[in-house]
C-alpha cells in the first residue's frame, strides 16, 4: 500500500483515546498484591470497545475476578510474523487524601487528564484501543497478524496475567516474534533544551529475595553471640554497601554511544580503558536514562524480627529488591551468597528474567522513524529498563518485547516520577501524539 493512501487518525480516534483514558481510569483496578485486585471490569470495557470494531475479543481468568482480554486482527500478508500489543490493567495504590484530585476520577481539567493510571499506564491501553477502532472505520488491516492483550496482574507478580497466558493459552499467541509494550518513546526534557526519546530495548531480571538469619534465642540480658537479629543486621548492611562492577550489555553500550554522540563527547564505549562513571558524570540529566543498568543491584527494603523487647528472636528475615542484568544473573547469585555469609540464607521470593532486544532490527528502526516523524526535533535513542513488565513472562513464548508508549510531554512534567507518584497524569496533547505515533508505527511494522 503506497503511503499517500495510509489511513491517518481522525479527530474521532483523538477524542476516544482521551475518553478510554479517563473512563479506564474510573474502572479502580488497584492492585495491593496477594490477589487483591478485580481487573474484570476493565477488562470487559476493552472487550466491548474491541468487539466493536470486529473483533472477537477473548476474556480469560485464572482467578475470578482478575480478567485478560486476548483479541487478534488478521493481516495482510499469512506468511508474516506476528506481533503482540499488550498493556496492563491493573494500577498501584493511590491515598487519595495526598492527591490534588480523586486519583480515581479521571478527571480532565486544563487539557490534562488525572488519575492513577495516567501513564502506568491506562494511558496506552487506550492508545490501542482507539488505534484498533480508526482501523475498523477506514477497513485498513496491517500487514502482520496483531495481536491485542490486555493483562491482569502486572503490577505484582504476574501470576494471574501475562504469566498465565504465556503459560495456559500460549495458543493465541501464536507467530508472534516481537512485542511492544510500556515505558518508551516518551519524551525526557535535558534541561539544556534537548528532547530525548528513550525506547526500551531491554530489561533488568528481577530477583525479589528473602533473607532469613537463625540464631540462638534467648533472654536480651544475656550475651548471645548468636543473635538473629545482629546477624541479618549485618547481611543486610554488607548488601546495602556493597559496590557492584560494571557490566554493559549491547543495549546499554548502544545507548551510551548514540548519547555521548548526541552531547558532541567523544569516547569508544567498547575500548577496554572505557570509562562509564567519567561518560556518566558529562551526560548532565541524560545519565538518568542509563545509570541504573550499567550495574546489578540489591537494595535491602523490609525487615522483621523478634515480637517482645527483652526477647532476642531465634529468626530474623529480610526482603531485598535486587535486580540483574542480561547475562548476569549468576554474577548475582554468587555474590548474594557471599554477602549473606555463613549465617544467613535467602531465596528468591520472585524472580524473573533479564530481557535484551536487538537495537539494528526492521522493527526498531520503524519505531524510531515513526517517532522522529511526529516529534522532528527529538533524538532516539536504545535503552534497557530497570525494572521490568509483562514482556518477561511473553518472553516464555520467544517473544522479542521492546518498550513503546509514546508520549511527547511538556518540559516539567517528570515521567518516571509519575510512574506510581502522586498526582499521576497525562497531557491530552500527549496522548494524541502517543496514537498518531502508534498508529504510524503499527501500519509500518
Amino acid at each position: 500500500m503506497a503511503e499517500q493512501h495510509l489511513p491517518t487518525i481522525d479527530q474521532k480516534a483523538l477524542d476516544e483515546v482521551v475518553t478510554f483514558t479517563s473512563e479506564l481510569i474510573r474502572i479502580d483496578t488497584t492492585n495491593r498484591g496477594g490477589g487483591d485486585c478485580k481487573e474484570r471490569p476493565a477488562a470487559e470495557y476493552a472487550a466491548a470497545l474491541l468487539s466493536e470494531a470486529g473483533l472477537e475479543p477473548t476474556i480469560l481468568e485464572r482467578t475470578p475476578g482478575r480478567g485478560n482480554v486476548v483479541a487478534r486482527i488478521e493481516g495482510t500478508d499469512p506468511s508474516a510474523e506476528a506481533l503482540l500489543v499488550h498493556g496492563h490493567l491493573d494500577v498501584v495504590p493511590a491515598e487519595a487524601a495526598d492527591w490534588s484530585v480523586h486519583p480515581f476520577s479521571g478527571e480532565v481539567r486544563d487539557g490534562v487528564v488525572w488519575g492513577r493510571g495516567a501513564v502506568d499506564m491506562k494511558n496506552m491501553d487506550a492508545m490501542i484501543l482507539a488505534t484498533v477502532r480508526q482501523w475498523a472505520r477506514v477497513g485498513f488491516r496491517p500487514r502482520r497478524d496483531i495481536v491485542i492483550a490486555f493483562t491482569a496482574d502486572e503490577e505484582a507478580s504476574a501470576e494471574d496475567g501475562s504469566g498465565f497466558l504465556a503459560d495456559e493459552h500460549p495458543e493465541l499467541f501464536e507467530g508472534c516474534t516481537e512485542g511492544i509494550s510500556e515505558s518508551g518513546a516518551y519524551t525526557f526534557h535535558d534541561g539544556s533544551g534537548k528532547q530525548i526519546y528513550p525506547i526500551g530495548a531491554g530489561e533488568r531480571g528481577t530477583g525479589w529475595l528473602k533473607l532469613t538469619a537463625h540464631g540462638k534465642a534467648g533472654h536480651g540480658s544475656k550475651v548471645n553471640a548468636a543473635n538473629a537479629v545482629t546477624r541479618l543486621a549485618a547481611a543486610v548492611t554488607r548488601i546495602g554497601e556493597h559496590q557492584w562492577p560494571i557490566r554493559l550489555t549491547p543495549t546499554v553500550r548502544a545507548a551510551l554511544s548514540e548519547l555521548a554522540a548526541l552531547y558532541g563527547i567523544e569516547t569508544d564505549v567498547h575500548a577496554a580503558d572505557f570509562d562509564v562513571d567519567a561518560l556518566l558524570a558529562r551526560l548532565g540529566p541524560a545519565a538518568s536514562l542509563v545509570e541504573a543498568t550499567v550495574r546489578n543491584s540489591a537494595n535491602p527494603t523490609m525487615l522483621s524480627a523478634g515480637y517482645k523487647i527483652n526477647v532476642i528472636p531465634g529468626e530474623a528475615t529480610a526482603h531485598v529488591d535486587g535486580r540483574y542484568l542480561p547475562g548476569a544473573e549468576d554474577e548475582f547469585r554468587t555474590t548474594l551468597d557471599a554477602l549473606t555469609g555463613p549465617d544467613v540464607d535467602w531465596e528468591f521470593h520472585h524472580r524473573e528474567v533479564a530481557l535484551q532486544a536487538p537495537v539494528d532490527s526492521p522493527t526498531f528502526a520503524k519505531m524510531r522513524a515513526a517517532v522522529e516523524e511526529f516529534a522532528p526535533e527529538g533524538h532516539t535513542v536504545p535503552y534497557c529498563m530497570s525494572g521490568g513488565t509483562d514482556a518477561k513472562q511473553f518472553s516464555r513464548l520467544g517473544i522479542t518485547g521492546y518498550g513503546f508508549a509514546p508520549l511527547k510531554l511538556p518540559e516539567g512534567f517528570d515521567y518516571q516520577a509519575l510512574f506510581h507518584g502522586v498526582d499521576e497524569r497525562v497531557p491530552v496533547e500527549a496522548l494524541h501524539f502517543g496514537v498518531r505515533v502508534l498508529d504510524r508505527f503499527l501500519r509500518s511494522a
